[in-house]
Parts: C-alpha cells; sequence; structure tokens
C-alpha cells in the first residue's frame, strides 16, 4: 500500500501484452460488483502502468512515470487502464501551468459562462438552459472544460470556481421569462464545503431569481459516500424549492436506491447511450425502460448529446421529454441565450385581426 487509496503492484513480467493482462485480471477483480441489501454496488478503480526500462531506469522515474498514467485515467474517467506515455510528462507541465493560471482567471475576467439550451421534445421550444464555463485565455485562445476543471477539481479551486457560475448562471435566468428554468452542474467538493447551501440561497436572493427555477445537477459519483452533509445539502435546498437532477445516468453507480431517497425532478441519459459506441437496440430499450420508470416517479428524463435529428426521434420513441445537444444548438453567450428566447417569443405570439 503506497497511501490512501493508492497500491503499487511491482513484479516481473515478458512484455507490455503480459503487463496489460495481468492488470486487467486485477482491475477486473476490484471493479466485480458486491450486493449489499437491495443494492447493486461498483468500486471504482483506475490503474496506471509503467514498464522499465523504457519508463524509466530507476524506482523514482519509473513511479513518477506510472503516477503519471495513472492520473491519466482519472481524467478519463472510470475503469481505465493507461500505460505511460511520454506525452504525458509534456501535458503535465500543461496541467501545472492551468493551475496557476487558473487562479487569477476569475480576476482577469477571462471566464464566461455560456448556455446550452434544454428543449421540450414535444413542442421543440426551449424549457431551460445548462449552464457551462468557458476560459478564453489571453495567450492559449479558449480552454477546454476538460482541461482545467478536472485541475479544478485537485486544486480545490472548483469551490470558488462553482459559486461564481452559480452566481453568474443565477443572474441571467433572473432576466429570462418566468417558466425558463437554469441547470448548474454541481462538484462533489462544493457539496461538502462549508455552507455550501448557504451559498447558493445567497446567490438566488442576490439575483432575485425563484428557486424552483434553479435545477443542480449532481452525478451518481456525489451520492457514493452517503454522507451526512450531502443529504443536509440536498434536503435543505430541495425545502427551498431548489429543484434536482441526476446527472450522466447509466456511466456505472447507478442504484435505483437513489432515485427513491432523493427529490430529483429529471433524470439526464448519458451521452452515451445515444451517441456513443455502445449506442444502439440495447440502448434505446435501456432508455426506454429509464423513460417508463421516470414517469411513474414523477421525473422527466432528459437525453443529452443529440447531434441527429434521427437520434431525436429515437429518444423521442424511447419516451424521454426533454433533449439537448448540437442538433439543437450548442452552448451559447447570455446575449445570443437571450435572442433565442426572444425570438422564440416573437414567433410564438398570436397575430393580431385588422378591423
Amino acid at each position: 500500500r503506497f497511501g490512501g487509496d493508492e497500491f503499487i503492484v511491482a513484479c516481473g513480467l515478458a512484455d507490455h501484452a503480459a503487463a496489460n493482462t495481468l492488470a486487467q485480471a486485477i482491475m477486473d477483480e476490484i471493479t466485480r460488483p458486491i450486493r449489499v441489501d437491495d443494492d447493486r454496488l461498483e468500486i471504482g478503480s483506475s490503474m496506471g502502468v509503467a514498464l522499465l526500462p523504457d519508463d524509466g531506469e530507476d524506482l523514482d522515474t519509473l513511479m513518477q512515470s506510472a503516477d503519471l498514467a495513472l492520473y491519466e485515467s482519472k481524467v478519463n474517467g472510470r475503469k481505465q487502464l493507461t500505460f505511460y506515455d511520454p506525452t504525458m510528462s509534456r501535458d503535465l507541465v500543461r496541467r501545472r501551468e492551468i493551475e496557476s493560471e487558473l487562479r487569477q482567471a476569475l480576476q482577469r475576467d477571462e471566464l464566461s459562462i455560456f448556455f446550452q439550451p434544454i428543449i421540450d421534445l414535444q413542442t421543440f421550444k426551449i424549457r431551460a438552459f445548462e449552464a457551462l464555463v468557458r476560459w478564453f485565455h489571453p495567450e492559449k485562445g479558449e480552454l477546454r472544460p476538460d482541461e482545467f476543471i478536472p485541475v479544478a477539481e485537485e486544486t480545490g479551486a472548483i469551490i470558488t470556481l462553482g459559486n461564481w457560475i452559480t452566481a453568474q448562471a443565477a443572474a441571467a435566468a433572473a432576466q429570462w421569462p418566468d417558466d425558463i428554468t437554469i441547470a448548474v452542474n454541481l462538484s462533489p467538493l462544493q457539496i461538502k464545503a462549508p455552507g455550501a447551501a448557504l451559498g447558493i440561497l445567497k446567490a438566488l436572493r442576490e439575483a432575485k431569481l425563484d428557486p424552483r427555477r434553479m435545477e443542480l445537477e449532481i452525478t451518481e459519483t456525489v451520492l457514493l459516500d452517503h454522507s451526512e452533509n450531502t443529504e443536509a445539502f440536498i434536503r435543505e435546498l430541495g425545502e427551498a424549492g431548489v429543484r434536482f437532477a441526476l446527472d450522466d445516468f447509466g456511466t456505472g453507480y447507478s442504484s435505483l436506491g437513489y432515485l427513491n431517497k432523493y427529490p430529483f425532478s429529471k433524470i439526464k441519459v448519458d451521452r452515451s447511450f445515444v451517441s456513443g459506441p455502445n449506442a444502439g437496440p440495447k440502448s434505446d430499450a435501456i432508455i426506454r425502460a429509464v423513460s417508463e420508470m421516470g414517469s411513474r416517479l414523477g421525473m422527466e428524463i432528459v437525453a443529452e448529446g443529440l447531434e441527429t435529428i434521427e437520434q431525436v426521434e429515437a429518444v423521442r420513441a424511447a419516451g424521454c421529454t426533454l433533449g439537448q445537444g448540437y442538433h439543437f444548438s450548442r452552448a451559447v453567450p447570455e446575449y445570443l441565450a437571450a435572442m433565442l428566447l426572444a425570438k422564440e417569443r416573437e414567433h410564438s405570439m398570436p397575430t393580431r385581426a385588422s378591423a
């Protein structure tokens, strides 16, 4: 045991293929589902592999290479197995630059909130927007969220960043029609931070936004620790009228118990069921089952990642009530979001008969 939740396996193997076979076997064993009462639990596992002598000729270098590979696995998602590659060292330098500059990005006004419409799949009108942060660096240009959000998570900067996003999103939504809601993604660190619920309620008060128009999106990983802080956070905001959506549903930690325990108003089906390599008849059947379950529980189902009309029609047929994706619109600046709403309302106004 190297420390905390990290372990090291050192062994003599013939080649890359043998290392891959052993590593995969270890990962398969760790991630084998466990049943506790009525819940089916899975333990997430990420793994980094470095080989002697290509990735290091001494122990320190070899461990550093394995650690970089492990970091890459964590960045790329759950249940990842990654072998060290020399480009990872260059990526580390870039991440450290981002870490240093992210602290100043807010003060320099380099961050902006963009808004992606969430569409009613029956009327094809905008029902909500999801707030998404963008970083426009003066030298590096636009940085993708997957470049700086993981860094913010690791350093704890996500708490300050997340609070700013929530405040900006609430202020923007306050200018929209009363039937349009705003969805904001929450980090596990934000939820666990002291006074997190009070901070969100303060942002709503300052923006003069009805709490019922704020929807907080949380992933299943947030609920895994079953902490009292998380439950208190959801309960306090729920009692104030704030709504919750279960995001990325079906990506590995799904438990139907969460849907019964927490007051979710929406389930967001992960884009991998719609447009990923796993999309197909089986995914359609899963979406249909989730939609039927959501309907019985009084929850709306949102399909993410819709890029074609065929995908839209498929998720509609499967029972999804809401959708978002490039087929409808990319995330746009605040002024364009307001224009989209104004244009939609203008077209839906009844024409006045002339005498």
